[in-house]
């Protein structure tokens, strides 16, 4: 007969074999109601402060695709810049089918990313956020007046940042960095703007605004007060 010991040892074993499953428990319909605009800027704080600790959440990616295959219930919306060091769900320790990402360049605003917005507004999230990071190339580019095919329109949607920021140099990271805050901040004012949609849902408080600078050294995100 095996020794008490070996078998503890034997399921000790197995134990590590199995994936490890997330604390974070499966968006549904019915924790995507019940989730505050205040709960969700919670969640991604804390997301965050995980990563930044080095302690995300273990997640069973297979059992969260089936989860997710008849259906999604994310709490967020997060408008960010398309740079590769700044991947929005791991940078806030969320899994599959808990937040819309919408990723540009700049992460500007034009009809397109409104439209991916008023859809997920549409479909029952409670914050939308705009994260723009540091030592920002599309802002570089702005800065620079770079001219490249439709870049270049895109680039422009960045010049109020820099005549709100006050300053031109490309090589300073202080200036881009001021750039990609104000850059931030102007976003954020251009959904409230150009969206009369998506400003009814803010007034009534069913979904809140919030900014972030998510810092590619660090990679630790600075939410912005509002202005």
């Amino acid at each position: 007969m095996r020794s008490m010991k070996s078998i503890a040892l034997a399921l000790a074993l197995v134990a590590l074999a199995l994936p490890a499953a997330s604390s974070l428990a499966q968006q549904t319909a019915e924790s995507q109601a019940a989730m505050t605009p205040r709960a969700a800027l919670q969640r991604l704080q804390a997301g965050n402060a995980r990563f930044v600790a080095n302690k995300s959440e273990p997640n069973d990616w297979t059992a969260k695709v089936v989860a997710t295959a008849s259906g999604q219930y994310p709490f967020a919306a997060v408008l960010a810049c398309m740079d590769s060091r700044a991947p929005i769900e791991i940078v806030f320790d969320q899994g599959i089918g808990d937040v819309f990402g919408v990723r540009v360049a700049g992460n500007v605003v034009n009809d397109d990313e409104l439209g991916s917005l008023e859809y997920a507004a549409k479909v029952g999230i409670k914050l939308i956020v705009v994260l723009g990071h540091t030592r920002c190339g599309a802002v570089k580019g702005a800065l620079d007046g770079v001219k490249l095919g439709n870049l270049s329109g895109l680039l422009d949607k960045i010049q109020p940042a820099i005549d709100a920021a006050h300053c031109t140099e490309s090589s300073s990271d202080s200036c881009v960095d001021s750039v990609a805050e104000a850059n931030v901040a102007h976003s954020m004012a251009e959904i409230r703007a150009r969206s009369p949609y998506l400003a009814h849902y803010l007034d009534e408080g069913k979904i809140a605004l919030e900014g972030g600078v998510y810092d590619v050294a660090t990679g630790k995100v600075r939410w912005l007060e509002h202005r």
